[in-house]
Order: C-alpha cells, then sequence, then structure tokens
C-alpha cells in the first residue's frame, strides 16, 4: 500500500476500531437494544480483542479467546430455541452493502500482494507443483510440520501454472500462487455467502450483509493469507449451498475433510440429515473424492512406503496426543495436557447429542449444530486452538443471519426437487412452507 499512499500504515489495533464502529453502524439494531442479533454481534465482535492480546500478553489473550469461543459453543447449541426470528433490516441498503464488500476486499488484495504469504500456504504451493511434476515429495513432508491435507495441493495445482506464466524474473512464482489461492479461498466464501442468502434465506440483502461482515470482522484481515485455514470454511459454506443436490453436497464435504481434519467431526450429523433422502449419494461422492485425493498421492509416490508415508504424514495426529511438551503455543500450552481429556470427553458427546438431538433436522439445526461441533474442536485443539476463527466464521454468520427454516425438514425438499427437476423454492413459496409449519 505504500506504492499507492505514501507513509500508509494500518496497525492490528487500528483496524479493530474502525472494523468495530463500521459493524456497529452497518448491523446493531438501535431500535430493538434487547435483540437476538445485537447478542450475537457483541459475541463476535468479544472475540477480536483476545487476538491483539496474544503479542504482548499471550497468557490473557488465550484464556479471552477459550472463554469467548465456550460461549459461542453454548450459542449455537441452543439456537434451535429461539424459535422466533424477526426480520432485520440491515442499516445500509444492498448498494451500499455491495460497493463496502468490493472496496474492503480491494484493501484485501492490495494487503495479501504488499505482505509476505503464510509460510503453510508457500508450503503447499510447492507441494502442489511436486504433484504437476509427479516428485516424491515424503522426505520434504518428514522435514516440516503437518500442515493441509492433499485436497489443499490438489485444488492448488491450476494455480501453479499460472503463477508461472504471468511471473517475472524478479518474482517468485511460489509467492505469486501463494497469494492468488489465499485471494481465491477468500472470494470463494463471500460468493457462497451471497449465493446462500439469495437462494436458501431468499433474501440477497442477508446475503450481501453476511458477506460484509465475514470481510469486515478483524480476524478476517489478521489471517487474510492464511489460505489453508480459508479453504475448509469455504468448501462447508458451498456443501450448504448445495444441501439440496446430496451429491455435490458431498463432494464439498469430502474436499473440506481432505483440506484438514476438524471436518470429519462433521460427518455423522451431516448422514443423520440425509438419512432418510439421499444418504447413499452424500456418502457415495464423499468416498469418490476420498479415491481421488489418495490418488493424488500416488503420484507422489515412488513406490508403497512412499505412500503409505504421505498418508499418514497428510494427517496432523499431534492434535491427538494428550501429552507434554507442546511446540506450538496456545491455551494449553500454560497447563497440563490431561486436563484436554474431559474437555475431549465432552467434546465427543456434544457430537452424539447434537447427530441424534433432533431426530427431524432442518437446514437451521444442521447449521447451527454444524458451527457448534467446529467452535467446540477448538476448547480441546493443543496448537493455537482458540486463535483459528475463520474455521468457523462463515457458518457462524449463516446462523446469525438465517430466518426460520421450519420447511427444509431431514431432506425432503432434496429429493422433491430433484425428482420433479423444479428450481429451488421461491421467496413466495417459502412464507407458504413457513405458514403451514408453523400453523401445524
Amino acid at each position: 500500500m505504500n506504492h499507492i499512499l505514501p507513509d500508509y500504515y494500518l496497525s492490528e489495533a487500528t483496524w479493530f476500531y474502525l472494523s468495530l464502529l463500521l459493524t456497529l453502524a452497518v448491523f446493531f439494531r438501535f431500535d430493538r437494544i434487547a435483540s437476538l442479533r445485537n447478542l450475537d454481534l457483541l459475541l463476535l465482535l468479544s472475540i477480536s480483542p483476545g487476538l491483539l492480546f496474544l503479542s504482548d500478553h499471550p497468557i490473557l489473550g488465550n484464556i479471552w479467546l477459550f472463554v469467548g469461543t465456550g460461549l459461542l459453543v453454548i450459542r449455537m447449541s441452543v439456537d434451535c430455541f429461539f424459535q422466533r426470528r424477526p426480520r432485520g433490516e440491515q442499516n445500509l441498503n444492498s448498494f451500499g452493502m455491495a460497493f463496502l464488500c468490493i472496496s474492503i476486499f480491494a484493501f484485501f488484495m492490495v494487503r495479501v500482494f504488499t505482505e509476505k504469504p503464510a509460510a503453510e500456504t508457500i508450503q503447499t504451493v510447492k507441494q502442489a507443483d511436486s504433484l504437476l511434476s509427479m516428485e516424491d515429495v515424503t522426505v520434504a513432508q518428514e522435514q516440516k510440520i503437518p500442515e493441509a491435507g492433499p485436497t489443499a495441493r490438489l485444488l492448488a495445482a491450476p494455480v501453479v501454472p499460472l503463477s508461472s506464466a504471468v511471473s517475472q524474473a524478479s518474482f517468485d512464482s511460489a509467492t505469486l500462487a501463494a497469494r492468488i489461492m489465499a485471494i481465491l479461498a477468500h472470494a470463494f466464501v463471500i460468493v457462497g455467502l451471497i449465493i446462500m442468502g439469495k437462494v436458501h434465506f431468499a433474501d440477497t440483502q442477508l446475503g450481501l450483509a453476511m458477506a460484509l461482515l465475514y470481510l469486515l470482522l478483524p480476524c478476517t484481515a489478521y489471517d487474510v493469507s492464511k489460505a489453508n485455514h480459508v479453504l475448509p470454511a469455504a468448501l462447508l459454506v458451498w456443501a450448504f449451498v448445495t444441501y439440496r443436490q446430496p451429491i455435490l453436497s458431498g463432494i464439498f464435504m469430502g474436499l473440506a475433510c481432505g483440506a484438514m481434519f476438524f471436518p470429519v467431526f462433521l460427518l455423522p450429523l451431516w448422514a443423520s440429515f440425509y438419512w432418510k433422502n439421499g444418504l447413499k449419494r452424500f456418502v457415495l461422492s464423499g468416498s469418490v473424492v476420498g479415491v481421488v485425493l489418495l490418488g493424488s498421492l500416488v503420484l507422489t509416490s515412488v513406490d508403497r512406503f512412499s505412500f503409505t508415508q504421505q498418508t499418514i504424514g497428510s494427517i496432523d495426529w499431534s492434535v491427538l496426543k494428550f501429552q507434554g511438551g507442546q511446540q506450538m503455543p496456545g491455551f494449553w500450552s500454560a497447563y497440563d495436557t490431561a486436563y484436554r481429556i474431559p474437555v475431549f470427553v465432552g467434546f465427543v458427546l456434544l457430537i452424539a447429542c447434537l447427530t441424534y438431538w433432533p431426530r427431524k433436522k432442518n437446514l437451521g439445526h444442521l447449521m447451527s449444530h454444524t458451527t457448534a461441533i467446529i467452535i467446540a474442536t477448538l476448547l480441546w485443539y493443543p496448537q493455537q486452538g482458540s486463535v483459528y476463527l475463520l474455521w468457523y466464521l462463515p457458518m457462524l454468520l449463516m446462523v446469525v443471519f438465517r430466518p426460520r427454516l421450519l420447511y427444509t425438514t431431514q431432506g425432503q425438499d432434496v429429493d422433491r426437487n430433484q425428482e420433479s427437476g423444479e428450481k429451488p423454492i421461491s421467496r413466495l413459496q417459502d412464507s407458504v412452507n413457513i405458514v403451514r409449519h408453523t400453523s401445524q
């Protein structure tokens, strides 16, 4: 940005205050202070100070984030009890929100291209390059900390030749590819949120509101270059966008599981949602994706031992070790990791409860329960834990802005739309279905 505006500098604290004022001006309901929207907004904004404390006061910052994460788990777990969800207009019209989205995204692009990309993103690009050249990466994989799974390198493969073609001799192609990956990952999330609002919430303004708040929150700006942490959330957003097509939803869920470990814990919940209709298609498409991802590992293996090592090394097994001596800072670095065991047991019980109850789930249950499970993962995750807000932020925004979705029960509209060839339910049909289920 210094090349465009001399002496321009925007610190993390300054961005926090600016985003705080903009968020309150656009989304806070001043006409109804005691509302669920304001409560959710305050919970979201209360997380950001913990990120600022991490640099100077890491213990306070980790405790702050841990407590805030726990409150969000409780909020998402009880979301189904908030049946009254009155429509709340934003304090800015659709054109104004679209203008802010484009402007902030442009600032993010400048920041991505002027700052050094995240080391793990560059590592993913190098693995994608090895995938294209079919080089063995077993030795290189043993020398690094386990990062993203095979999905990241597979999706980064088309970006590597493009960056090599446009890069100059003085410009590192791996750095350019890492920057392009970060921009595309955020764009994937933004477009998915807008489509989610237009198609499933029957309101484009809600989609723009979700996209704008995603861009405004400080955690997005702080980790704008960490494409590996944005990618699984982006794939999960599109799994929700395509939830009426179990095959497409299974493909996105399979890719998300291959991008990072935490979407695997969502599989029982999603299987219970498709239990009566679409489960076979959902499982089959996800399994095909798993076979393709394993096939990508074959291309970078010289023998069976190399393939086994890459398969095992693509999973970060250290998160399941309840032992001391964690290398990365986080909440559990200051405490005996044995205390993680009851937290992990509670996490497993939470998955079981949210999977079984309620038996008939609608889209609202699926969104809130998915978000609760992802956020609860960070409570026992040993490596920085609650810092990874981008894992769940897009899904959390969908829960915050969603209307009543009583008609989307247990995939019943999935088969109806597929068999009849109908388009997604319109806004008028949404209202009729909601009134019908309410009267029942």
